[in-house]
């Protein structure tokens, strides 16, 4: 890297690497103001109760209540390069948990409410001037298996692995544990994304059909009833899961579509950084319900969990040893021309669900509310749920209505927990 003019810099790298840029889009800190500072230092320095940016909206001050700070309000900033916001003052406001945010908005003291988990859709659905906005969001829950494990051969045979999805009511999950807030996953690529294959097979819940599959593996029943085998090796793991909501019922579900299969899966909740540090790294697990947060990163790049290399150190937990798959992203990898990345990429979903290295499950869903005063909204593809406020600049408030009395408050609220 080296400095071309004050407003430039220019890369030079090995050899080619597509997704770059992508990896460029993080934030930046002002040199000018906290250059001088250890990275532990700035936690505490002024610069915290004063920031800069270059956004459509500056920092104002904060808003304050009984000696803590309530919220912070924003005005619009002269200097944008881009679109001048047409409401020129929002205050976001702090609450404690979303339903003391939607108690607030029922009060008029907020005009929109961050997130609406499901426990609280349909309280919010039914205020008549609230509109609701959804999206997914740049996560994917499944149920990792280690492939690599010699005591649980099964796991290296495609047929159980198709068994496994198959016999998994990924429906029944969305609707009634996640109150519908999610879309149900057939792949590591997101569906809006530029790289998604649509013609990736769509496996469905099918419990009649899975135990056929696993019939024609080998695998069956004794006749004193049990868990199915073959050559004295029994269908029976361990699933380790965070030991949180809604993860504990999405592990029960599963646990009971699997025995219902003649599978048995001894479930195990342990706190998420114990997951991740004491099973899925040193590959200690048998099988792990784990959401993967892929948050900012617009271009998919599958590489760092799918790829051979990745199997020893890396983030390939479930050690899926494909040479296919893995020259179809070292190749994506290099090639600028975005239709060569996209058909690379449908190649390697394709060859993805062939496989099922994995048991996708679903991509949740992130919504929030914005009170019908405010128009212009629209939602796009998030890879963070800032994103919301991506198109901003164009809210407007609706002419003759009624805001909010609390001066502090006008003319635009948002509530963020």
């Amino acid at each position: 890297m080296f400095e071309v003019d004050e407003k430039t810099i220019s890369f030079e790298l090995p050899e080619p690497f597509a997704p770059f840029l992508d990896y460029l889009t993080f934030g930046i800190l002002p040199e000018h103001l906290i250059g001088h500072l250890y990275p532990d230092e700035i936690i505490d320095d002024p610069f915290n109760l004063n920031p800069v940016g270059c956004g459509p909206y500056q920092f104002d001050r904060f808003v304050a209540e009984d000696g803590d700070i309530a919220g912070v309000l924003l005005q619009a900033f002269d200097d944008f390069y881009g679109q001048k916001p047409y409401i020129e003052q929002v205050i976001f406001r702090y609450y404690s948990d979303a339903a003391s945010a939607l108690f607030a908005y029922k009060q008029g003291d907020v005009m929109g409410i961050n997130e609406v988990p499901p426990s609280m859709l349909s309280e919010a659905l039914i205020e008549p001037d609230l509109k609701l906005f959804s999206a997914r969001l740049p996560r994917l829950t499944q149920v990792y298996l280690n492939l690599d494990l010699p005591e649980k051969p099964f796991f290296q045979e495609v047929e159980v692995r198709r068994a496994l999805l198959t016999g998994v009511n990924r429906r029944w999950i969305v609707d009634r544990i996640l109150g519908g807030q999610a879309i149900i996953a057939n792949g590591p690529i997101f569906p809006d994304s530029w790289a998604y294959y649509d013609g990736v097979e769509q496996v469905v819940y099918d419990s009649d059909r899975a135990i056929e599959m696993l019939k024609e593996a080998g695998y069956t029943i004794p006749a004193d009833g049990g868990v199915r085998s073959k050559d004295g090796i029994e269908l029976s793991f361990e699933m380790v899961h965070p030991d949180v909501e809604p993860y504990t019922q999405i592990a029960q579900a599963i646990q009971e579509n699997w025995r219902r299969i003649g599978v048995d899966v001894e479930l195990k909740p342990v706190p998420y950084t114990e997951l991740l540090e004491e099973y899925l790294e040193p590959r200690t697990y048998e099988a792990a319900l784990v959401e993967l947060n892929l948050a900012r990163s617009p271009d998919p790049d599958p590489y760092p969990f799918w790829h051979q290399t990745q199997i020893n150190g890396g983030q390939n937990y479930a050690g899926w040893d494909d040479r296919q798959a893995s020259e179809y992203l070292e190749r994506a990898r290099v090639k600028s021309e975005i239709d060569e990345r996209t058909r690379l990429y449908r190649n390697f979903q394709f060859r993805f669900g062939q496989e099922i290295p994995v048991i996708p499950l679903y991509y949740p869903v992130y919504s929030y509310s914005i009170d019908n005063q405010v128009q212009g909204v629209s939602v796009g593809p998030l890879f963070d749920p800032s994103d919301r406020f991506n198109t901003m600049n164009s809210w407007f408030l609706v002419s003759g209505m009624s805001v909010p009395e609390t001066p502090e408050l006008t003319p635009e609220s948002t509530s963020e927990q």
